[in-house]
């Protein structure tokens, strides 16, 4: 056993000579924890006396200041403590945030910082090993992701006395793309839209199509399209209110506040929703059920039950197809939506109230189409005022 020597400077700090003979110091710090137990901290490995003092003095500091918790969890390594946070808080999370959180720790935050303790883990290394390495592999958005949830963790630890701060709060990631990339070529024009929703009437049925309407006239998310109930469909004032998000692991509260809202719908959707309801009530009735108003909207023909949210994305990937349009996913209907409003001169508040979004996060993802409308807006008053100029200019030759 290495012989220690007390130092004259504290009782509680000594030094040793290791394996290489070398003189090195440690401290070895009793306290009571939270319990009145009686506890020891030690650390060693300082090659001044100087270092390992100012080392003792922190923990003593915290131990008068009773931040207790910060010492007993001073070598909680970061996999460990995401395995404590997430068996914690699981059952407090959606079912999606879930998975994600899951997903998140399993594949990147354990492999590259899980052995790092939690209190000795900077903001240099993190950046290095973490987001550097991530850019390497996986676009700057979704290292973005990566980051929020490794905060998130690093927050509640922060909430339950582990750490003093969140070190990481202010790092930025560049993102490094081009407008365009953020919706990669996730989204439709006018005429392929129509071409996309002709196709879906003639030849996919009456569910399929009144499903593809609705995301391409609303901009609703997929879960939230499956989630509405009739009773969520106001005819007379030609709203819609969306109040549930709904997949195939049940329905729940929508993705954030902002999701809760009513919007208005056009003559066509209404019309379209009308016709369905019809045959929603005939499809019941040869189940020998009847359609109720707190009934989900769209149903399978075969069973007559609520409508699976995997198979409009079958349905839709037939309809690219046979049409030979753009290929897009169910999302790229809403970004469709929200590229057509602003192509329109439609403004970026009403946007993010339509899509239950921020105008901050409107203006993230469709800011180039922002940028194209305002140039043509200032090409327009330009070529007005060249008129009016013109107009002028051949009235004071006469």
């Amino acid at each position: 056993m290495t012989k220690l020597q007390k130092s004259k400077k504290d009782p509680e700090l000594y030094y040793y000579l290791n394996a290489k003979d070398e003189k090195r110091w440690m401290y070895r710090h009793s306290y009571k924890d939270y319990t009145g137990k009686w506890k020891e901290k030690k650390k060693r490995g300082f090659i001044s006396e100087k270092e390992a003092y100012r080392s003792l003095l922190e923990v003593k500091s915290k131990t008068v200041n009773g931040f207790i918790k910060e010492i007993d969890h001073s070598n909680l390594t970061i996999s460990k403590w995401f395995n404590i946070w997430f068996e914690t808080h699981q059952s407090d999370w959606k079912v999606t945030s879930k998975q994600q959180r899951e997903m998140a720790i399993r594949i990147v935050i354990k492999p590259l910082l899980g052995h790092y303790k939690l209190h000795d883990l900077d903001k240099t290394t993190y950046k290095r090993v973490f987001i550097n390495k991530l850019l390497k592999s996986y676009k700057p958005s979704s290292v973005q992701l990566f980051h929020r949830l490794f905060k998130i963790g690093i927050n509640a630890a922060v909430d339950d006395e582990i750490l003093p701060r969140n070190r990481f709060t202010k790092i930025t990631i560049n993102q490094n793309l081009q407008d365009d990339d953020k919706l990669q070529g996730n989204f439709l024009y006018a005429k392929e839209l129509h071409i996309l929703l002709r196709d879906a009437k003639e030849n996919e049925n009456i569910t399929v199509y009144t499903i593809l309407l609705l995301l391409a006239y609303t901009g609703l998310r997929r879960g939230e399209s499956f989630g509405l109930k009739w009773s969520n469909i106001d005819i007379k004032e030609k709203t819609l209110t969306v109040e549930r998000t709904r997949d195939n692991k049940g329905a729940r509260t929508p993705k954030t506040n902002n999701s809760y809202r009513t919007i208005s719908i056009d003559d066509k959707l209404i019309n379209q929703l009308q016709l369905y309801k019809t045959w929603c009530k005939e499809t019941k009735l040869s189940f020998g059920k009847k359609l109720k108003n707190d009934d989900y909207i769209f149903i399978s023909f075969q069973t007559g039950e609520a409508y699976t949210d995997s198979s409009i994305l079958y349905a839709l990937r037939r309809c690219i197809k046979r049409t030979d349009i753009n290929a897009i996913t169910p999302h790229g209907l809403r970004h469709t939506h929200a590229t057509l409003l602003i192509n329109q001169g439609v403004g970026v508040k009403y946007v993010a109230e339509r899509l239950g979004n921020t105008p901050m996060m409107i203006l993230d993802i469709y800011g180039h189409t922002f940028k194209e409308t305002e140039r043509e807006i200032v090409d327009m008053f330009s070529a007005s005022m060249n008129e009016v100029s013109a107009t002028f200019s051949a009235s004071s030759k006469k």
